[in-house]
């Protein structure tokens, strides 16, 4: 299990999981150009399944926001956020995060997830999810994974039933996505299902 409190970190610490065909580490301020122009270019993809982008969102700085924000999370044991890369190319395809961690008698987290236009379908959230996967069972000690997607995202449910979780119910005005409060369908994975 990583105990991240009290060491001084600045930052996330050096880690890198490797799957067959895809890498994830946590992202690093020389991923700025390419995590901004891979979302550029995606946004009319990704817009209908995200919160509202703020009008800077690719900018520069506001990505060294979402890196120290992302950086206290690390310390606070309350999210580990990565990127997905390409094994073979090393190309930026997406990103994760398991964040809203909750210890005590809970240990559990919430998966969220993003694929670039060019590299939907193609295998790296999922193999990018089974990594964080293997990262919030082993050393985060999780007992729980959930997570949650728009009923009309018909690929993000077949992700999340792909890599073993259970459609566990629906919730209604969930999440504020693309500017209204939306539904969403919950699923969920346990430790003991993820090692079977």
């Amino acid at each position: 299990m990583i105990r991240l409190l009290g060491s001084g970190l600045i930052g996330p610490p050096a880690i890198r999981l490797d799957g067959p065909h895809c890498y994830i580490r946590p992202p690093l301020p020389r991923d700025w150009r390419e995590w901004a122009d891979l979302r550029a270019t995606s946004r009319g993809f990704l817009t209908p399944w995200e919160p509202t982008w703020p009008a800077d969102a690719l900018t520069r700085t506001a990505f060294a926001r979402r890196l120290r924000r992302q950086a206290q999370e690390w310390r606070d044991d309350l999210g580990y956020s990565f990127l997905i890369f390409d094994r073979g190319t090393d190309a930026l395809v997406g990103g994760l995060g398991l964040t809203n961690i909750r210890r005590g008698v809970a240990q559990m987290g919430t998966l969220g997830y993003w694929a670039g236009q060019p590299y939907a379908r193609n295998g790296y959230v999922s193999g990018g999810t089974r990594l964080a996967l293997e990262f919030a069972f082993g050393q985060l000690g999780l007992h729980r994974v959930e997570a949650a997607c728009l009923p009309t995202n018909l690929p993000s449910r077949g992700l999340l039933e792909k890599v073993g979780f259970s459609h566990e119910g629906y919730a209604r005005g969930y999440l504020r996505i693309d500017g209204a409060w939306r539904d969403h369908v919950l699923y969920a994975i346990l430790r003991e299902e993820w090692q079977a």
